[in-house]
């Protein structure tokens, strides 16, 4: 018999390979002082790109105001329990009736954290007989939530209609099967690459009458960024009104924690009393529930910020654009810059990047990405400014020219002294 931990010192996982010499500063890297466009790291103050504060409501005074209040009101303890026992609140209510309003959907459920309810909506929402679909370039809280499916499932090339429509074919001839149901799962928008899921295509093709499927849409990234009036990737496709499921997170746009799913009241009440991970959790502290409600507030009353967001998000990408750099097919406000690399480069470069230009973005390599592509992930916000995009466009000519030159060449990867212990 083996010793499971061996099997753990023989294989440390594709990334985790490459802790030692990468810890505490290409992964868990430490960003410190007040969130915004500027940080430090290391001692020194970056220009940060990196952050999910898509409208700059981190620091806003309002929102700061109501955390502080509600903390010192309530303590960060209250509720103790599930909601179904003894963590049921009023404010609780109140902001599931007030995003379900703002999305224009019947009912909504909260989640203590997006990632985890995600995982234990999709174990809710099918059984064994039933088939899931989904884009292959969905979420990791996506791919693991189907783990615990013990029924069939199908993978269609990432916004790949033809690939779809294949797939659909095979679910819908094991459906006929089982005598189960079809469960499609796309996003609003992949946080990686920045492009919006073809929603209305699939919705095209179950109004077509050619397949009958429930649509269930990870819109993290496009709620409160993306719509007239931001209620994300269905509101800016016409096809808000179509969605079956629609979940959203608190960790981009209201810059907090915790996520909702809305959908038709009888599917939430159904979550409500089988969603595992809700049932037998902590409900979310009334301290965050009414910190949420000002950032729903703002997020719906205060337009100004969206376009903010905007104006620094369409000339970030066309400033890039413009500059020769290939920003892939994003129609949303995460601008990925591909450049052509190795692993070792991809670090000296970001080493360059951080230390002599005080810039700070995500560095994204393979297995995320095919292997010789080096992609530098920027988040813009509505706490960025115009200087900040045109510093950042003018180093990042510079870096081209050094990496196209050879000057990043190396065997190895950026060596960096950092105090794990720290």
């Amino acid at each position: 018999m083996a010793d499971i931990f061996d099997k753990i010192e023989r294989n440390r996982g594709p990334i985790g390979q490459y802790s030692k010499g990468v810890h505490g500063y290409f992964t868990f890297p430490k960003l410190e002082g007040e969130l915004g466009n500027k940080m430090i790291f290391r001692g020194k103050e970056c220009l940060v790109w990196s952050l999910n504060n898509y409208l700059g409501l981190a620091n806003h005074p309002e929102v700061r105001e109501a955390d502080a209040k509600a903390a010192e009101q309530y303590g960060l303890a209250y509720p103790m329990g599930a909601r179904m026992m003894t963590g049921q609140t009023s404010e609780h209510e109140k902001l599931e009736n007030e995003l379900a309003e703002f999305m224009g959907m019947e009912d909504c459920i909260l989640l203590n954290f997006g990632y985890q309810g995600m995982v234990s909506a999709i174990d809710c929402l099918v059984d064994r007989s039933d088939i899931i679909v989904y884009d292959s370039e969905a979420h990791a809280c996506i791919l693991d939530g189907m783990r615990l499916h013990t029924g069939k499932r199908f993978v269609f090339q990432h916004n790949d209609m033809e690939s779809f429509d294949k797939q659909m074919k095979n679910a819908t001839r094991l459906a006929e099967q089982t005598g189960g149901g079809i469960l499609v799962i796309t996003e609003g928008v992949f946080g990686m690459a920045g492009d919006q899921g073809k929603l209305k295509e699939i919705i095209e093709f179950r109004k077509s009458g050619k397949y009958d499927f429930r649509l269930f849409v990870d819109d993290a990234h496009g709620f409160g960024t993306l719509g007239k009036t931001g209620q994300g990737a269905g509101e800016a496709q016409g096809v808000q009104d179509e969605i079956d499921v629609l979940f959203g997170t608190f960790a981009k746009s209201m810059s907090s924690i915790g996520g909702f799913i809305c959908a038709k009241e009888s599917i939430i009440e159904f979550f409500r009393y089988n969603m595992r991970s809700q049932m037998f959790a902590k409900a979310l502290p009334i301290t965050i529930t009414i910190g949420a409600r000002k950032r729903l507030e703002l997020l719906r009353t205060r337009p100004e910020l969206k376009d903010k967001l905007w104006e620094i998000a369409d000339a970030l990408q066309s400033g890039f654009k413009n500059a020769g750099f290939d920003i892939g097919a994003t129609n949303s406000p995460v601008t990925p810059v591909f450049m052509k690399g190795n692993l070792a480069e991809a670090t000296n470069l970001t080493f360059d990047l951080r230390e002599n230009y005080n810039i700070f973005c995500s560095i994204v390599i393979y297995p995320v990405v095919p292997k010789d592509v080096i992609m530098l992930r920027i988040i813009p916000t509505a706490a960025h400014t115009l200087e900040d995009v045109n510093y950042t466009i003018e180093t990042f000519k510079t870096l081209k020219e050094k990496l196209d030159s050879g000057a990043y060449k190396a065997d190895e990867l950026a060596a960096v002294e950092v105090d794990r212990k720290k």
